[in-house]
């Protein structure tokens, strides 16, 4: 974990071939927050994509590299204090080979919070 403490994966399920969900508890007292922004806290969107490389890689089972990243949407800002728990949906597509594309859509509730594709080949 890229940063410690950031996050807990409470559960990692496979859904169906290639099609996991994860259940995330946020930190809202990690020190990320504190600067981002005093007050009012954001999650950093660069965090968002830390934590699905890093699902990505317990997944797969070998350390990644992002090459791409496209469609990405931020569609609701995820303040820790009120939303901890998210849930995130990944389909991986292709294999490790060649390029391996991650759709990912992360919600908290009901609210899609964001949807992105990264593609990543082995580190």
């Amino acid at each position: 974990m890229l940063l410690k403490d950031f996050y807990t994966v409470n559960q990692l399920d496979k859904l169906a071939e290639n099609k996991y969900q994860a259940q995330v508890f946020l930190n809202a007292s990690h020190e990320v927050f504190k600067g981002h922004f005093p007050g009012n806290p954001v999650t950093p969107g660069v965090c968002m994509m830390q934590i699905i490389k890093e699902l990505t890689q317990e997944i797969v089972g070998v350390p990644l590299q992002m090459t791409a990243s496209s469609n990405v949407k931020f569609m609701a800002i995820i303040n820790p204090e009120t939303n901890p728990e998210l849930t995130l949906e990944l389909d991986l597509v292709g294999d490790l080979d060649s390029e391996m594309k991650v759709k990912n859509t992360t919600k908290f509730g009901d609210t899609v919070a964001l949807k992105l594709t990264n593609t990543y080949r082995k580190a």
